[in-house]
C-alpha cells in the first residue's frame, strides 16, 4: 500500500476516536487526552501526509508492493452513487506477498487438465464445433449476395448499394475482431465466443425483418460485428489444442471453414431466392437458424480450452473443497488494464504491421481474401450475364473453389510432415520458413487461375476452362492463406495475437471493397481485361514467399517483434 493511504487511514481513524466519546479512548496510561491535544495530532498527521505528496513509488524489484491509486473516474463515479467517504482498504497481512504454495497449477507437462493433453477424440470434436460456428459467421457474409437484386427492386436503390450490405458485413468482420481477441483473453474462448453468437443470431433474423434498407444496413454490420468473436477467437482455441507439430492440420480445418461458408452461402441462397414464396428474407432467416442451431450445440458440447482459465476454476474448486482460501491462480492476480489490453490489440498491431515480414504476408493474405469475395459478384456475370444461366446453376461454379480448396488442404497437410521433420531437428522449436512452400506454389497458381478465369468466360470458350481457372484460385488462395497465418504465427511468437488481429483486420478491409469494384470493373472494360488487373498484382506479389524463405531468418533476427523466433 502506498504511504499516503497508510496515512489517511491513520488520520481517518483519529478523526473518528476524537468524537467516540464511549469512554474507549484513552491512551495506555488511562489518560484522557484533551481536545487541544487531539486536534494537534490531526494537524500533525495531516501534515506528515502533505510532505508525503512527493513521494514515488520505489523502482520494481525492491521486493514492495503498491497499493491500487483511486482514479478520477472513480472519483466521479463514487459522487454520483453517492458512496460514503471511506479510507484505502487495508489489512495487517497487505506488507506479505503471496507464497508460492498458494498457487495452483497444472500437475507437471502431462496433466490430462490441460488443454493440449487431451484425449484426440474431444480435441476432434472441439475443432469441429469451432470450425462450424466460424463457417455458420462467413457463411452470413456472403448468403446476403444471392438477394442483392430483389433487395434493390423491394427498397428502390440501384444494385450498387444493395451491395453495400456484404461490404458492411465484411468491415463488421474486421472491427469486431479489436474487441473479441482481448476478451477471450480475460474471459476465456468459450464465452467470449458464445455469448457474441447469440447477439449475433439476433441481428441476423433482425435483418431477415428490416423494413427499410438503412435498418438492413445496420443489422448486417452489427450482425458480422458479433459474428466474428469465432472468426477471430477460434485460432486462440487452436493453439491451446495442438503443438507446433500438429497445429498446421488443425489449421487446415479451420481454414476450409473459412472458405466452406463464403462458398457455399451463394448456391443454398441461390435455391431460396428462386422460390416464389420465399425470397431474399428467408436467407437471412437460414442464416439465423443455422447459427443458432449451431450454438445449441456448443452450449452443450463444447469446454472452455484457455489455460489460465481453466487453472481459475480448479482454484475456485479447491477453495470450496478444502477451505483453504488462500488457494488461487496466477492468473487471478491480473489487475485488467484497458490500456494493456489497447496496447496489444489495437496499438501493437499497427506497429507489427510496419515491419516487413508482417506487412507484405498480411498483405498477401488480405488481397487473396479479397480476390474471393470479388466472385460474389465475378460469378454471376461471367456464367449468368454473359453466358446465361439461370440463377441457380449460375452460382454452382463457386464448388470449383471448394474444389481447390481441398486440393490446397492437402498439399498444405502433406507439407505439415515435411515441417515436423524440421521442427524436431531444430530441437522442438518453430522453423517459420518451412511453412512457405505451400505458398510458393499457390502464389502461382492463383495468378494463373485470374488469368485462365479471365480470358475463357467468353462464351466461346467450353465452360469448364473458366471453372479450371477457380479451382486454380481456390488451390492457390488456400495454400496462401493458411502459410501466411502458420508463417506469422510462428514469426512473431510472443506476439501471435497481435499478428493475427493484424491480418485480420487488412483482410477484412479488402474483402468489404472488392465486392463494390468487381460489377463496374467487368462491365466497363471486360471480364477479361479486368480479371488481368487482378491478376497483374497477384504476379506482383509472387516472390513475397520466395524471398522470405531464403532471406526469412535474416530478417526475423533484425526484428524486436521476431527476434525471439530465432533465439529461443
Amino acid at each position: 500500500m502506498a504511504l499516503h493511504d497508510l496515512e489517511n487511514a491513520s488520520i481517518s481513524s483519529s478523526d473518528s476516536s476524537s468524537f467516540a466519546g464511549d469512554g474507549h479512548d484513552k491512551d495506555l496510561d488511562g489518560h484522557r487526552p484533551s481536545m487541544h491535544e487531539l486536534h494537534q495530532s490531526i494537524s500533525q498527521s495531516r501534515s506528515l501526509r502533505s510532505r508525503s505528496q512527493d513521494w514515488r513509488p520505489p523502482a520494481s524489484g525492491t521486493g514492495m508492493t503498491l497499493g491500487r491509486t483511486i482514479t478520477r473516474r472513480e472519483t466521479v463515479l463514487s459522487r454520483l452513487r453517492t458512496r460514503p467517504t471511506v479510507p484505502p482498504f487495508q489489512h495487517r497481512l497487505e506488507h506479505q506477498p503471496t507464497t508460492a504454495d498458494a498457487l495452483v497449477d497444472f500437475e507437471g507437462p502431462d496433466d490430462p487438465y490441460r488443454p493440449i493433453n487431451w484425449p484426440t477424440k474431444k480435441k476432434v470434436i472441439t475443432t469441429l464445433m469451432y470450425g462450424l460456428t466460424t463457417m455458420s459467421a462467413t457463411y452470413g457474409s456472403s448468403a446476403y449476395s444471392a438477394g442483392t437484386e430483389q433487395i434493390a427492386r423491394e427498397f428502390h436503390v440501384g444494385t450498387q448499394v444493395a451491395t453495400l450490405g456484404t461490404t458492411l458485413f465484411l468491415f463488421g468482420f474486421g472491427i469486431g475482431p479489436l474487441l473479441w481477441a482481448p476478451l477471450s483473453e480475460i474471459y476465456g474462448r468459450r464465452l467470449a465466443v458464445m455469448c457474441p453468437m447469440f447477439v449475433a443470431i439476433c441481428f441476423s433474423f433482425g435483418s431477415a425483418t428490416a423494413k427499410d434498407l438503412q435498418t438492413l444496413m445496420l443489422t448486417r454490420f452489427f450482425g458480422a460485428f458479433f459474428a466474428s468473436a469465432p472468426v477471430t477467437n477460434t485460432g486462440g482455441v487452436l493453439g491451446d489444442l495442438y503443438s507446433p507439430a500438429w497445429r498446421g492440420i488443425a489449421m487446415a480445418g479451420y481454414a476450409m471453414a473459412v472458405v466452406g461458408g463464403p462458398v457455399l452461402g451463394p448456391i443454398i441462397s441461390a435455391a431460396v431466392v428462386v422460390q416464389p414464396s420465399l425470397g431474399w428474407r428467408w436467407t437471412e432467416y437460414l442464416t439465423g437458424i443455422l447459427q443458432a442451431t449451431i450454438l445449441f450445440l456448443d452450449v452443450l458440447i463444447l469446454d472452455e480450452s484457455y489455460p489460465p482459465k481453466l487453472l481459475v476454476y480448479k482454484a475456485r474448486r479447491l477453495r470450496v473443497e478444502t477451505g483453504n482460501w488462500s488457494l488461487h491462480a496466477k492468473f487471478e492476480e491480473w489487475d485488467v488494464s484497458l490500456s494493456e489490453l489497447a496496447h496489444k490489440f489495437l496499438f501493437r498491431p499497427v506497429q507489427l504491421l510496419f515491419t516487413p515480414i508482417c506487412f507484405l504476408v498480411a498483405l498477401y493474405a488480405s488481397f487473396c481474401y479479397g480476390i474471393l469475395y470479388m466472385q460474389l459478384g465475378g460469378i454471376p456475370i461471367i456464367f449468368g450475364e454473359l453466358r446465361g444461366w439461370s440463377p441457380l446453376p449460375a452460382t454452382l461454379p463457386f464448388l470449383c473453389i471448394l474444389v481447390g480448396a481441398l486440393i490446397g488442404a492437402s498439399l498444405n497437410v502433406y507439407n505439415q510432415t515435411l515441417y515436423n521433420k524440421a521442427y524436431h531437428l531444430a530441437g522442438n522449436r518453430a522453423v517459420p520458413e518451412k511453412r512457405l512452400p505451400p505458398m510458393m506454389l499457390g502464389s502461382v497458381l492463383f495468378s494463373a487461375g485470374q488469368f485462365l478465369m479471365g480470358w475463357t468466360a467468353d462464351p466461346r470458350f467450353h465452360w469448364i476452362c473458366p471453372c479450371i481457372g477457380l479451382v486454380l484460385m481456390g488451390t492457390g488462395f488456400f495454400t496462401i492463406f493458411q502459410a501466411a497465418l502458420n508463417y506469422l504465427v510462428d514469426t512473431f511468437t510472443r506476439y501471435a495475437a497481435s499478428a493475427v488481429a493484424a491480418n485480420t483486420f487488412l483482410r477484412s478491409c479488402f474483402a468489404g471493397a472488392f465486392p463494390l469494384v468487381v460489377g463496374p470493373l467487368y462491365h466497363n472494360i471486360g471480364v477479361g481485361p479486368g480479371a488481368s488487373i487482378t491478376g497483374g498484382f497477384a504476379v506482383l506479389l509472387i516472390p513475397v514467399p520466395f524471398v522470405f524463405y531464403v532471406f526469412g531468418e535474416r530478417i526475423r533476427a533484425g526484428s524486436k517483434w521476431s527476434r525471439a523466433s530465432v533465439l529461443d
